[in-house]
């Protein structure tokens, strides 16, 4: 074996939310991890998309974000010490001699697994770009696709481009910090909650956020990656000059599936069908979860994605342990290898 291959029970592609509580479940169970992501810290789209927005459906929480959620789940899987490997893609996975499977990152890096979870949400994602000359010196800087923290943006004059949830939700939130905040969209109805939109209505009528409809993007005014204005135009030609110091796009995501529509597994409409019983897929010892993952009755919520991951771990035992007869445990039984317990 090449001194950069190493070998673990569990590979995860995912560190999502469905991704990290594997890591757990897995650890519960006696297995080692290794967990691959294309982003640079854990929280896939939750971290990519929305992370300072509530979520009120994890059971036992009335309201958490995003980021405390990613938190807790990391807190929860660090007692089973799972290897990271942030900003890597899986670009190959192969089966290999001995009922296991390598995985390898465009870095370079294999891994050998008895088993393989796929917890890959909607599959490769990315934002999609305006098309606007002179673009890319300002992503990074002063144009952004996500916000990671409203605080960055607190006393700055923000654009928002969109009429989706992610550009009203976020306009209503900056709305208390930004210096200014400008909501840029083609028409005057927005594609929102109506709750929300009510809401962004009220703060425009009261000044706090300017509505500037029907308008789009049409130009960037800036030098060395900072924004100065953001240059803006109606179908008639009609234009306008936003001085701002930054823009936020929101035109939604595109995804793919990449390399995993090459790994021989039975899809259904760009999703991996499963046993919903066990997460097993059609190929022995690759096991899908969460959003990815598709089965009759499959509903797209976090908390099926975390039974799913509770199945999938229980299954993959039996692969890795086969001579050991499982005592399936409570966890309130059993407790958290390692973890200190009043």
């Amino acid at each position: 074996m090449s001194a950069s291959r190493q070998c673990t029970d569990v590979a995860i592609i995912g560190a999502g939310p469905v991704g990290l509580f594997a890591i757990f479940q897995c650890g519960m169970l006696g297995m080692s991890c290794h967990v691959f992501d294309t982003l640079e810290a854990a929280g896939g789209q939750c971290s990519a998309l929305y992370p300072e927005k509530p979520i009120y459906d994890i059971p036992g929480c009335p309201a958490i974000t995003a980021a405390d959620l990613i938190e807790r789940l990391g807190e929860q899987a660090a007692p089973f010490a799972p290897i990271y490997h942030f900003g890597q893609a899986v670009t190959r996975l192969e089966p290999i001699a001995g009922d296991r499977w390598q995985v390898e990152t465009a870095a370079g890096v294999q891994i050998e697994a008895r088993a393989v979870i796929i917890a890959a949400g909607s599959g490769a994602f990315g934002p999609n770009r305006p098309p606007l000359p002179g673009l890319g010196p300002f992503e990074g800087t002063s144009v952004f696709y996500l916000v990671r923290r409203r605080q960055d943006f607190a006393g700055r004059r923000v654009v928002i481009a969109g009429g989706g949830d992610s550009a009203v939700d976020w306009a209503l939130s900056l709305a208390e910090v930004a210096e200014r905040v400008m909501v840029v969209h083609r028409r005057a109805k927005f594609r929102a909650a109506p709750e929300s939109t009510a809401r962004l209505d009220a703060l425009a009528k009261a000044g706090r956020i300017e509505l500037v409809v029907p308008y789009q993007l049409s130009g960037l005014d800036g030098a060395n990656g900072q924004l100065t204005a953001v240059r803006v135009a109606t179908l008639e030609g009609v234009e306008r000059r936003l001085e701002a110091d930054a823009l936020l796009a929101f035109f939604g995501l595109s995804m793919s599936l990449g390399p995993i529509a090459d790994w021989g597994l039975e899809l259904e409409r760009s999703h991996i069908r499963v046993n919903p019983a066990t997460a097993a897929t059609n190929r022995p010892g690759l096991f899908a979860i969460g959003d990815i993952a598709t089965y009759p009755g499959k509903l797209k919520l976090i908390l099926s994605g975390f039974a799913e991951a509770a199945q999938a771990a229980h299954a993959i035992r039996a692969l890795v342990h086969p001579d050991e007869i499982v005592h399936f445990e409570y966890s309130t039984t059993k407790g958290v290898p390692g973890a200190a317990h009043s």
